[in-house]
């Protein structure tokens, strides 16, 4: 039985007795006080008139002041009954009847991905999920949300693993299970699952790591802690930003360097095209990705609008990147990273960057060890006593999205070229960070969703960032030509970005280079753009 249904059967139990209570001091009332005895059944009358507001028959007028408060009394209480009982008490049952019944039964079908529990951690899997076409039946404890949840038109079971309220086929027919809940209703999962005979791939997201262990015995194939996952990335977009992109650039002897920079609104640059901005030919470098709302484009065309705010990732010789900071403002590789937070995301980003070798300042509104300056990260002064200006860059690692966000927006107000990086909570927010000004917003949902969509899906199923490779060719198809009437980048979506010729290495590689015999040409481009140059100067490729 519901607990509508008994709140429901509760009040019509109680509701005639209160009436004929009423009815009695009714009737005393009107027998010893107005002189006017009544019977029974006007009183009761009178008292079922009065409780429900339909007005009064032949009682209407009173004498005495006691009657007069008692009938004041009670019209209260049917107004009580009116706006309070009733709501809380008889709509909640009416509702749940129009809105019918949540499934306690498993779904007809197999080979689904049984979702434990919803959170925004598995939000993004959902997501990877459907666009693999894998079924997902979610097995949710919370009533209301499992109401919201089958509103949104999610495949849905309602029961309590803990009471034994579950279909047991709910577990044997799914290909794969994901536990959700909290640490210990995770364990009971498990257990109950691996008791049941289920003996696929059963994926744990625990808060605390030392539960990890203790998880895998229980049953658990693997067990994740999405919070830290979330740190390490975090800290991988701040250390890594370029380098890790680019493979191969250690081949040129230091010849070609790698920089950043940000499109300032006062640019040159704003509005013009690559082409039209003839960047190459001004600066020697060449643009070869672009960081724009926190997603890294590895191919940036010569139609690509250079837009304020945007940072710009090139190579060239030093004196090429100097060039090129002169049309934007270029981006410190050196000073220490800026940490906001030092909560359990916090202390691993910070753990992980020091174990890489990079200096950290921490602020925290909690003086503890490991924290440099106490105070609050929405205080301008606290920032600055920080040394934001001096950073390379801010991670903005506070636990909740609303005092990261206005935390984002302070510090891009103060520090306009600073890079921001955003921890988010729930995905749905990231484009809100972005609009604040944090050149990279990563949420728990977003790691949470790749490392699960990793396990359970391959990596066929990942959107992987771009990652860049440096390769030597054999000049083929571009001898005679100058790389512009070649148009290796609209064709292929590579870049020349230098040449070696007589044991010398040319970083500054004008549109007007014309290759000769016995070049080596360095492209940089993702593997699939060098794959597609490949296809287009099919004579290129060097022998392994």
């Amino acid at each position: 039985m519901s607990t509508s249904l008994r709140r429901v059967l509760v009040l019509l139990a109680v509701l005639p007795g209160v009436l004929v209570v009423l009815a009695l001091v009714y009737m005393l009332g009107m027998q010893h006080l107005e002189g006017e005895p009544r019977e029974f059944s006007a009183a009761f009358m009178w008292a079922a008139e009065t409780l429900t507001s339909t007005g009064y028959g032949g009682d209407a007028h009173w004498e005495h002041p006691v009657m007069i408060m008692l009938v004041v009394m009670v019209q209260f209480l049917g107004m009580s009954l009116a706006f309070l009982v009733f709501p809380l008490l008889v709509m909640p049952y009416f509702e749940q009847r129009f809105e019918g019944r949540l499934s306690r039964k498993a779904p007809d079908y197999e080979d689904y991905v049984l979702i434990y529990r919803w959170s925004a951690a598995v939000e993004s899997l959902l997501e990877e999920l459907m666009r693999a076409k894998v079924p997902v039946v979610i097995f949710e404890e919370d009533e209301a949300l499992a109401r919201r949840l089958r509103a949104r038109g999610h495949e849905l079971v309602y029961g309590v693993i803990e009471d034994d309220d579950f279909d047991p086929k709910l577990f044997t027919r799914a290909r794969a299970i994901v536990a959700n809940g909290s640490d210990p209703a995770n364990g009971t999962l498990v257990l109950v699952a691996r008791q049941l005979g289920y003996e696929g791939e059963l994926i744990a997201l625990v808060d605390e790591p030392l539960h990890r262990r203790p998880m895998m015995l229980q049953g658990a194939t693997a067990v994740y802690t999405p919070r830290h996952v979330q740190a390490a990335a975090l800290a991988g977009l701040a250390h890594g930003r370029v380098a890790s992109r680019l493979t191969g650039i250690q081949h040129l002897g230091g010849k070609l360097q790698i920089g950043e920079m940000r499109v300032a609104r006062g640019s040159d640059l704003v509005g013009q095209t690559i082409v039209n901005a003839d960047v190459r030919r001004r600066t020697g470098a060449t643009i070869i990705g672009q960081w724009r709302g926190g997603e890294f484009n590895a191919r940036v065309p010569g139609s690509t609008v250079l837009e304020p705010g945007a940072i710009l990732v090139a190579v060239g010789s030093e004196e090429a990147l100097a060039r090129l900071g002169e049309l934007g403002k270029p981006l410190s590789a050196d000073g220490p990273f800026l940490v906001a937070g030092y909560g359990e995301v916090g202390r691993k980003v910070v753990e992980f960057l020091r174990d890489a070798g990079e200096p950290t300042v921490v602020i925290d509104r909690t003086e503890a060890e490991g924290v440099d300056v106490v105070g609050d990260a929405l205080d301008p002064v606290v920032l600055q006593r920080a040394g934001l200006h001096e950073a390379r860059a801010a991670i903005l690692a506070v636990a909740d999205d609303s005092t990261n966000l206005f935390t984002t927006a302070v510090a891009r107000d103060l520090a306009p070229e600073l890079p921001i990086i955003a921890r988010v909570g729930r995905v749905d927010h990231v484009e809100r960070f972005h609009r604040a000004g944090a050149d990279f917003a990563l949420s728990l949902s977003e790691v949470a969703g790749e490392i699960l969509a990793h396990k359970l899906l391959g990596d066929e199923w990942i959107s992987l960032e771009a990652r860049l490779k440096l390769v030597g060719v054999a000049p083929e198809g571009l001898l005679g030509h100058t790389l512009s009437e070649s148009e290796v980048g609209r064709r292929t979506g590579c870049s020349v970005v230098a040449v070696e010729r007589a044991g010398e290495v040319i970083v500054e590689v004008s549109d007007d280079f014309v290759p000769t015999p016995g070049d080596r040409v360095h492209l940089c481009g993702t593997e699939d753009a060098i794959e597609r140059y490949y296809e287009v100067f099919p004579h290129s490729r060097e022998p392994t």
